[in-house]
């Protein structure tokens, strides 16, 4: 299936529906008030309780009394710290033997977005992916099939692991070193960009292959997940235009990727580059490749590890038969996957602000919504029907777009190119330093400290946008942040 075979038209709506989410979904062009429902970001799912630190934490507010019960046991889960095999928790082992973290929260701090290296404090919110593209027309012609994303270093495979279990070396360390870069804005105000460097040292197993790329990746917070999976691949794709045919200088693209759960090639959603089509199946690459846990979605059971290194191969394995034959069996990842599908949304703060309001026109009039879309309505025939038919502001086409060579990683993803990012979705990006303790880092690599920089990072389908906030007065700026603020 190719992008062409994808359904380009919304089956699970009557006529009337359908006009009514065309309407509803229409960009707003009054900035005088909040929109209908507006604060209610995430729909009837869109949690209210405080905006603290535990505000990603929070379940979906329409689910079941019975479904919070499978909340919180994904929940402990999620947060879970697995250990080396053998043990005699033997429902907690497998760690590993090469791993990143030892449990899903640790990486996701408080459901949140994680942060770069920061001194002695570690990497282990911040990963570097190992690859390189196809070298040959057979591989080409695996991409092209969706059979492989891009090709694994062959010591290192997809992923660095800094660390192991005992009697076992950590594959090396990221390193990154960061050159200020003053920018100076259209009313003479000064803005350093910090632009990043990275490399690996003390390789454990020999050198990288020449060919493998470094792509440093963040991890994203977990908010609205079980909604973005609902948005109709029709509606998504009705924002891609990859040709540009309308000559704004946008043209987002879908990443077609095989979807491992269903075996069928299917529109990916989730990820820095659109890598997975499905909840679970992100779930699972993360916990095979983060933690080093296999599950029937990834039968990974030495996560990582590379015929280059035996001693990671020859270690035990965590898997119980009495339990499953992989680490991770079917019922529990059906808990980690409905946690993962029903962490709230927080509601918006001051949206009937003056100021937000005015940030808000400035969005839409710079051109920010081209690829931040701010709004969608779900699909009818979802399987739970707490995602059913809700207004949704992600602020975010899920496409991918060229992003420019200042952020390019050169790493192929699928159908994404070296310069391609999905574009990230926005809600509850006000509330990061809060969650984070603080931290506010944005973009893929973190680089980022603030809001503004993250926007003058913009190059490629952006650099218009990013231009038109460069040069605009100082009070202009400070709203639109305003608004990204309440989000």
């Amino acid at each position: 299936m190719l992008a062409d075979d994808l359904p380009t038209s919304r089956a699970d709506l009557s006529g009337a529906d359908l006009a009514r989410v065309e309407s509803v979904t229409a960009p707003t062009k009054d900035f005088s008030k909040p929109e209908d429902y507006e604060t209610m970001q995430g729909g009837a799912g869109t949690s209210k309780k405080r905006a603290n630190a535990d505000a990603f934490s929070q379940a979906s507010a329409n689910i079941t009394f019975e479904q919070q019960a499978t909340f919180k046991l994904g929940n402990a889960l999620f947060r879970k710290n697995w250990v080396s095999s053998p043990s005699s928790t033997q429902a907690s082992d497998g760690l590993g033997p090469l791993f990143n973290e030892r449990a899903c929260q640790n990486c996701h701090l408080k459901d949140g977005r994680g942060r770069p290296p920061l001194g002695a404090d570690g990497t282990t919110s911040m990963f570097l992916r190992l690859a390189r593209a196809a070298s040959n027309a057979e591989e080409q012609a695996t991409i092209a099939r969706h059979e492989a994303l891009n090709f694994p270093d062959p010591v290192y495979g997809t992923q660095l692991q800094e660390l192991a279990v005992p009697g076992l070396a950590g594959e090396g360390r990221m390193s990154v070193t960061y050159t200020e870069e003053p920018m100076t804005l259209g009313d003479g105000a000064t803005v350093s960009l910090r632009r990043p460097a990275y490399s690996v040292t003390d390789l454990a197993y020999g050198p990288l292959d020449p060919a493998t790329t470094l792509s440093p990746r963040l991890t994203p917070p977990m908010i609205g997940l079980g909604l973005v999976e609902q948005i109709h691949p029709a509606d998504t794709l009705a924002h891609a235009d990859p040709g540009d045919r309308d000559g704004d200088g946008i043209s987002g693209r879908p990443n077609i990727v095989l979807d491992e759960t269903t075996g069928k090639p299917a529109l990916g959603r989730f990820g820095w580059k659109a890598q997975a089509a499905s909840i679970r199946q992100q779930s699972a690459d993360a916990l095979a490749t983060d933690i080093g846990i296999s599950s029937p979605e990834a039968p990974r059971h030495w996560g990582d590890c590379t015929k280059a290194e035996p001693a990671c191969l020859a270690m035990a394995n965590g898997v119980q038969a009495r339990l499953g034959d992989t680490e991770a069996p079917v019922p529990v990842m059906d808990l980690i996957t409905f946690y993962a599908q029903n962490l709230a949304v927080p509601a918006r703060r001051d949206v009937g602000g003056r100021q937000v309001l005015a940030g808000k026109r400035a969005f839409y009039e710079m051109g920010c919504v081209a690829c931040h879309t701010p709004k969608f309505v779900t699909r009818r025939d979802t399987p739970d029907k707490a995602q059913a038919f809700q207004l949704i502001w992600p602020y975010s086409d899920f496409l991918l777009h060229d992003m420019g060579e200042g952020l390019a990683d050169g790493q192929q993803v699928g159908d994404a190119t070296g310069n391609e990012w999905r574009t990230p979705p926005l809600w509850g990006i006000g509330l990061t330093a809060r969650v984070g303790g603080g931290h506010a880092f944005f973009l893929h690599d973190g680089r980022a400290r603030n809001l503004i920089e993250a926007i003058l990072w913009h190059g490629g389908e952006g650099t218009k946008a990013r231009d038109r906030f460069a040069a605009a007065d100082a009070a202009t700026r400070a709203a639109l942040i305003r608004f990204l603020e309440s989000l």
